[in-house]
């Protein structure tokens, strides 16, 4: 069985001059994305060149509302993005593809065109792909090796490694292999970058990547992106136990297209993605009510997706009663301003000093680290404690007393040490060895 060991001290820190507090960054700071040319990370590349140029309001950007302004985010016009695929289709012409089928505005990928081709000319091969020999190890330290030639060649003070490919099914316990996530999540550790899981993949939750993320002194958040059926279950779910109103049954289906539609239609991926979509209903309602949920795989509806569900509860005396929601929406558009935002919070959340898991980023979340809040309402009031911890002046954040009931807990082994580490990952640019990512 080969071992992914991961030394997080394969480049010797540095330890830079530390800028006021609430300030952004000094340099650039890199976003490498984990299939890089899907449509989510397409979607994300154009959008921030489209408000970096005044094109297009940041809609959807929680990063971009009055509570997080002077808490010390990279801005958007410093990020530079990279990253891994194993597809070859120039983001240009993804892009053109994408403002074809309506996720992005007519005009856009040419008035934005500079951008994308620069961040296309930083995506490297990913894998691995059919006939690689290479070991786990060896794949490690060739994305590694990508990831930290991206960081030296563009000066990026900092940089994250964020997962947006297709999802892949979970790994069997007996495995020799990691898993592409996992090779990924491995890498993103060995090049000293923060990690984001945007899909239900495994990620750095493979057991034999548990030390390696303990003592990396790195932050990471994940896993699954909550963008749709999931985020109004969140909502809902606590809405009927606040209101004491007993649910008998909590049945949906999905209707998803692109990349997604064809990477769930596999059993195995999808019962990955549905953990999380039922989780959170156990979590906020006490227990699991009857029920599931099926995705089917609509090619026709492209990046399109329709979430239905139909909620069986009983209100006074036993009155028997029916909620049914129906939610339509483009899964790229829904995404891509919460990769920019995870990328924003993530690296701020380094340059203060954090490391191990960020629950206090739950909110972004189906599947949110261990004794996170399920509720959304409770999610977004940890989030703004975190807001408002990430642009105080005073010590490292992560000292005793500095987060509230509601951000980190002191009990989740977050350790904070000031490690002064320039590190990073990316430019604007998935290579998992799955179809070109997509997450929802």
């Amino acid at each position: 069985m080969q071992e992914a060991a991961v030394s997080t001290s394969a480049t010797s820190p540095s330890t830079p001059s530390t800028p006021p507090l609430g300030t952004p960054p000094l340099g650039p700071v890199g976003v490498w994305l984990i299939g890089a040319r899907g449509s989510v990370a397409t979607t994300a590349v154009a959008g921030c060149a489209a408000m970096t140029a005044g094109l297009h309001a940041p809609t959807g950007m929680v990063t971009e509302t009055a509570p997080f302004m002077d808490r010390g985010l990279p801005t958007l016009s410093s990020l530079v993005f990279g990253g891994h695929d194993t597809t070859s289709c120039p983001l240009p012409k993804r892009a053109e593809e994408l403002a074809a089928g309506g996720v992005l505005p007519h005009g856009l990928p040419s008035a934005v065109h500079a951008e994308l081709a620069a961040a296309d000319a930083e995506i490297r091969p990913g894998g691995p792909q059919p006939g690689d020999t290479r070991t786990d190890e060896q794949l490690i330290d060739a994305f590694a090796a990508d990831i930290r030639d991206f960081v030296r060649r563009r000066g990026l003070a900092r940089a994250v490694v964020v997962n947006v490919a297709s999802t892949e099914p979970l790994p069997a316990d007996d495995a020799e292999r990691l898993p592409a996530s996992s090779l990924y999540a491995a890498a993103a550790l060995r090049a000293d970058c923060p990690y984001v899981n945007f899909t239900p993949s495994t990620g750095l939750h493979h057991p034999r990547l548990a030390d390696a993320a303990r003592t990396s002194g790195l932050p990471y958040a994940g896993r699954d992106g909550k963008t749709g059926q999931t985020l109004l279950r969140s909502v809902l779910g606590p809405m009927f136990a606040q209101r004491a109103l007993a649910v008998r049954a909590w049945s949906g289906t999905n209707l998803l297209g692109g990349g997604d539609g064809a990477a769930l239609a596999d059993p195995a991926a999808a019962a990955a993605k549905n953990a999380g979509k039922e989780r959170v209903l156990a979590d906020t309602l006490g227990s699991a009510p009857e029920g599931e949920v099926h995705i089917d795989d609509v090619p026709s509806l492209g990046d399109w997706k329709t979430a239905w569900d139909h909620i069986a509860f009983d209100g006074f005396l036993g009155t028997r009663m029916v909620l049914q929601t129906t939610w339509q929406g483009c899964d790229s558009a829904l995404a891509a301003p919460l990769i920019l935002d995870l990328a924003r919070l993530t690296s701020r959340a380094h340059e203060r000093g954090l490391s191990g898991p960020l629950p206090a980023l739950a909110f972004y979340f189906k599947d949110p680290d261990a004794d996170a809040p399920a509720a959304l309402g409770e999610q977004y009031a940890a989030l703004m404690d975190f807001a408002a911890q990430l642009g105080e002046t005073g010590g490292a954040l992560g000292d005793p007393g500095d987060l509230g009931d509601r951000g980190v807990p002191r009990d989740r082994g977050v350790s904070v040490e000031a490690t002064g580490r320039v590190s990073g990952c990316a430019d604007r640019g998935p290579a998992d060895g799955s179809p070109s990512g997509e997450a929802s």
